[in-house]
């Protein structure tokens, strides 16, 4: 895994803050075509504005060919992506 290619993710993502990190990783995945990792370590908290810029992140992914793996997810954290059905097409290690 190359350090390039990982996004680390800050403590809460929610209303207040969401939009910016959408538009960062954005950015950090530049066309769609690589492979990014976001690394949940500091994450304790993702709202629904925060799933969104999950969702909206994958889509791009998936339609550039490239792959969003998410890593050191919280058991809380993992618990909100079940319930939500995220679960189902994020790859979470």
């Amino acid at each position: 895994m190359e350090e390039n290619n990982v996004y680390r993710l800050c403590e809460r993502v929610d209303a207040k803050n969401a939009a910016a990190i959408q538009k960062e990783l954005d950015a950090f995945s530049g066309d769609g075509t690589g492979d990014v990792i976001i690394d949940f370590a500091d994450n304790k908290y993702i709202s629904s504005a925060g799933l969104r810029a999950i969702l909206v992140m994958q889509k791009k992914m998936t339609k550039g060919g490239g792959s969003q793996t998410l890593i050191n997810v919280s058991e809380a954290v993992k618990e909100i992506f079940d319930v939500t059905g995220y679960s189902r097409f994020l790859t979470i290690e």
